[in-house]
């Protein structure tokens, strides 16, 4: 195998593939990064066995050589001493050729590293994926839906199948559902093609995470196709395996509540920025607890206490406030993350009395929902 690559685009490729990489993997060869060289590209190949990334990068991109193909082949080389060579080589071209044995020679500048690498057929095939079972999803609304879902999962491998986002898919409706008992996120999306059949499957957060890091501020569609095991998520350039969590993911939808006693609609960001100033004095506690009340006139009061440093007291005006008198406590971070997840639009608060979960939501609809459980502080 030989070819010459621009440095940048591959250094590219490696930061996507990097990420599925792991060090404390079982398998000796998952360390490695796989490189495929055929006559239309470089694959890159990284995993941990849990996650798959594949990055294609074309020979060729609108006229403009990216790699010279000299010889076709393969290799595994150890992945983070590869991505800092690479990464620390002097000028803008690289060389890269393997002989025998697996002996890899990249060459860059007055550079010269010798590698020695693995056989590349030891390296485990990509899992077979049905199309036909494929949908899509665009590339903002892939990243909105992790960003206001995956931060309400749970850290703890206690119930490993919390540590996942539930997808269903349901009538052309993807419902994406995250919770750690404490909190739930809620998103709702409409697919622009409805594909047949129902799906329950529970993804990594950390996959989606690591996916959204990798669409960055892509505009391309996501191809999403689902099997037993396994979710692909499918760009023009690269390929995302991750596998799914095993277990019951618990019924959600009987925690939502469906009748309020109170509603409270306000700005979310004057309201996010009133619980950041409260938990100032609340972060020494160990809950970090802001407590919620309203007040006549359409008042909110925000306020926090701690016996060793001293309290706060803030009143924000509402849009309105229906129904019974509320107050009760709750966790700033978590609301904090809520309010985030909701982008800083008018929202609608609404309570069933001072020890049930409350959601928030848009004022306008509830495609993004989140539940919070309140704090006992008595």
């Amino acid at each position: 195998m030989k070819f010459e690559i621009m440095r940048q685009r591959l250094l590219d490729g490696l930061n996507d593939v990097m990420k599925a990489v792991s060090s404390k993997t079982t398998v000796p060869i998952l360390t490695g990064i796989k490189l495929e060289v055929t006559e239309e590209g470089l694959k890159l190949t990284g995993s941990d066995s849990d996650i798959t990334i594949q990055k294609f990068i074309k020979a060729e991109e609108n006229g403009n050589q990216v790699i010279r193909i000299i010889e076709e082949g393969a290799i595994v080389v150890q992945a983070r001493m590869f991505n800092e060579i690479i990464r620390k080589l002097p000028t803008s071209d690289v060389e890269i050729e393997v002989k025998e044995n697996q002996h890899t020679h990249i060459r860059s500048g007055k550079s010269k590293f010798h590698l020695i690498g693995l056989e590349a057929s030891n390296y485990p095939l990509l899992p077979e994926i049905q199309d036909d079972r494929q949908f899509i999803v665009p590339a903002n609304s892939l990243k909105s839906i992790v960003r206001e879902t995956v931060f309400a999962v749970s850290t703890s491998e206690n119930r490993p199948v919390l540590t996942g986002v539930l997808w269903q898919i349901k009538g052309g409706e993807l419902t994406c559902v995250a919770t750690d008992s404490h909190r739930l996120a809620r998103r709702k999306l409409t697919l622009e093609q409805p594909i047949e059949g129902e799906y329950n499957v529970v993804i990594p957060g950390k996959s989606l995470n690591e996916l959204s890091k990798i669409i960055g501020d892509s505009s391309q569609p996501v191809y999403i196709a689902i099997t037993n095991q396994q979710v692909l998520f499918k760009t023009e350039d690269v390929l995302l395996y991750s596998r799914l969590l095993e277990g019951n993911y618990p019924d959600t939808s009987r925690l939502i509540p469906t009748e309020f006693k109170t509603s409270i609609t306000m700005n979310g960001k004057a309201l996010f920025q009133a619980i950041d100033r409260a938990s100032l004095l609340a972060r020494e506690e160990r809950n970090n607890i802001v407590r919620l009340a309203s007040l006549e006139g359409n008042t909110v009061e925000i306020s926090s206490n701690s016996p060793e440093i001293g309290e706060v007291e803030e009143e924000i005006q509402s849009t309105l406030i229906e129904g019974e008198g509320i107050a009760l406590s709750f966790s700033a971070k978590y609301m904090m993350d809520a309010l985030r997840a909701l982008d800083g639009q008018d929202i609608m608060i609404q309570f069933t009395g001072a020890m049930r979960p409350f959601i928030l939501h848009s004022a306008n609809d509830d495609i993004v929902l989140q539940l919070i459980v309140p704090v006992r502080t008595y």
